[in-house]
C-alpha cells in the first residue's frame, strides 16, 4: 500500500493551489459578504480541466480517478470552500449527463458543462423528502411529445443562476418507491421552470441557494438520463462521489484552518512570549494536524474504494464523509478558538472557513444517514472482517 502521492497527483495539487492562491484568495471574502456567484471565476477553473474532472473523455471530460480529484478540490476548498462545493456539485451533474445522457444531449451539452461555460445544478431534495430520497413526489410524465414534470425541488446549489438542471421526478407510482424514480436533463431556461427567493445562509454565500417549481414542464424524450426507473441508481452512485467531495472540501476547510492557525501561533504574543511556546496550545495544534491526517487518509481510501469499484464502497463513502465533516468542523472550530477575538472577526478567514464547514455536516446525506449505512452495514455477518 503506497500512501504516496505519484508525480501527476502532485502536479493536479500544485496546479489547483496555484489557481486558488490567484483567482479565489483574492475575492473569497468578498463574495461571501456581497453572495456573489463568481462565475468567471469557475469558467477559469473549467479552463484547466476542475470543471470536468471525472466526467467521461466523450463528455469533454478528463475522466481522472475519484481519487486524482480530491487532490484539486482539496486545494480550492483550503481557500474558499463555498466556491470550491459548488464545483464538485457541477462535476457530478456533469459526470452524471456525460454517462448517461443520449448522444444528441452529451453532444450539445457536454463540452459546454466540461469547460465550465455551462454550469449545472443538481436536483433531488424536495421540500417533503431530504434524507428520504425515494419518497420524492416531483413527477414526469410520459406523453407522445416527451415528458411532462410537475413539481418542486428544495435546497438547489446555484438555482436560478446556472444552465442545466440534473433533476430526479417520480415516472412510476408512489408503491413503487425508488424503483419508480428516473433521471432527466432539464435546461435551466425551459418555459414552466420558476425559481423562488435567493436563500440566507449562514455559510454557502458564494453559490445562491433556490427552490424550483415545475408547472408542466416539457422537455424531449431523448433528456432521460439512463433507462425509466434508474433514476435512484443513478443519484445514489452520484451520492458516493459526492460524499468524498463534501469530505474532501472539509478537509480543505481545516487544512487552511490549521495553516492560519499554526502561523498565528508564532505571530501573536501573551504574557510575553509567542502563543507558540505555550504547551497546552502546542497539544491543540497536534490534536488538529492529527485529525486532519486522519480524515484525509480516510477520503482517499473511500476514494480509492470508489475507483475500484469494491462491493462495499458505499459504506467506506459514508464513512469517510461522516468523520471528515465532523472532524474538519472541529478542526476549524479549534484554528478560530486559537485567533481569540481574532478568529471571530471578518479580517481573518476562520469564521468565513467555519460558516461554509458547517453545512458538509448536513448535504449529501446527513451524518445521521451515514451512521445508519454504516451500522446496517456493520450488523451483516461478515462485516468485522470486510470492513477494516
Amino acid at each position: 500500500m503506497d500512501f504516496e502521492l505519484t508525480e501527476d497527483q502532485r502536479a493536479f495539487a500544485q496546479t489547483a493551489r496555484d489557481f486558488a492562491q490567484a483567482e479565489l484568495a483574492p475575492h473569497a471574502a468578498h463574495w461571501d459578504a456581497e453572495g456573489i456567484f463568481p462565475r468567471e471565476a469557475i469558467a477559469k477553473a473549467g479552463e484547466l480541466g476542475f470543471c470536468g474532472l471525472y466526467a467521461p473523455e466523450n463528455a469533454g471530460g478528463l475522466a481522472l480517478p475519484r481519487l486524482d480529484a480530491t487532490m484539486v478540490f482539496e486545494e480550492l476548498a483550503a481557500v474558499d470552500p463555498s466556491t470550491t462545493a459548488f464545483i464538485t456539485i457541477h462535476n457530478m451533474a456533469t459526470w452524471m449527463l456525460g454517462t448517461w445522457a443520449t448522444d444528441a444531449v452529451r453532444t450539445t451539452w457536454g463540452e459546454a458543462l466540461t469547460t465550465g461555460q455551462k454550469l449545472a445544478s443538481y436536483c433531488l431534495t424536495e421540500p417533503g423528502a431530504g434524507s428520504d430520497a425515494g419518497s420524492i413526489k416531483t413527477r414526469a410524465q410520459r406523453t407522445d411529445a416527451g415528458y411532462v414534470i410537475n413539481g418542486a425541488k428544495a435546497f438547489i446549489s446555484g438555482a436560478g443562476s446556472t444552465d442545466m438542471l440534473v433533476l430526479m421526478a417520480r415516472t412510476g407510482s408512489t408503491e413503487d418507491g425508488a424503483k419508480g424514480i428516473s433521471a432527466f436533463a432539464v435546461p435551466a431556461d425551459t418555459p414552466g421552470i420558476s425559481y423562488g427567493k435567493k436563500e440566507e445562509k449562514m455559510g454557502w454565500n458564494s453559490q445562491p441557494t433556490r427552490t424550483i417549481s415545475f408547472d408542466n414542464v416539457c422537455i424531449p424524450h431523448d433528456h432521460l438520463l439512463g433507462q425509466e426507473g434508474e433514476g435512484f441508481k443513478i443519484a445514489m452512485k452520484g451520492l458516493d462521489g459526492g460524499r468524498i467531495n463534501i469530505a474532501t472540501c472539509s478537509v480543505g476547510a481545516a487544512q487552511g484552518a490549521l495553516t492560519q492557525a499554526q502561523a498565528y501561533m508564532q505571530e501573536r504574543k501573551q504574557f510575553g512570549k509567542p502563543l507558540a511556546s505555550f504547551q497546552a496550545l502546542q497539544f491543540k495544534l497536534a490534536d488538529m494536524a492529527t485529525e486532519l491526517v486522519a480524515a484525509r487518509q480516510m477520503v482517499r481510501l473511500a476514494a480509492s474504494k470508489l475507483d475500484a469499484a469494491a462491493p462495499d464502497a458505499s459504506t467506506y463513502c459514508a464513512m469517510a464523509k461522516r468523520f471528515a465533516t465532523d472532524a474538519g468542523f472541529t478542526v476549524c472550530n479549534e484554528a478560530l478558538q486559537l485567533h481569540g477575538g481574532y478568529g471571530y472577526i471578518r479580517e481573518y478567514p476562520l469564521e468565513r472557513l467555519l460558516r461554509d464547514a458547517r453545512v458538509h455536516q448536513i448535504l449529501e446525506g446527513t451524518n445521521e444517514i451515514m451512521r445508519v449505512i454504516i451500522g446496517r452495514r456493520m450488523l451483516d455477518a461478515d462485516a468485522p472482517d470486510a470492513i477494516r
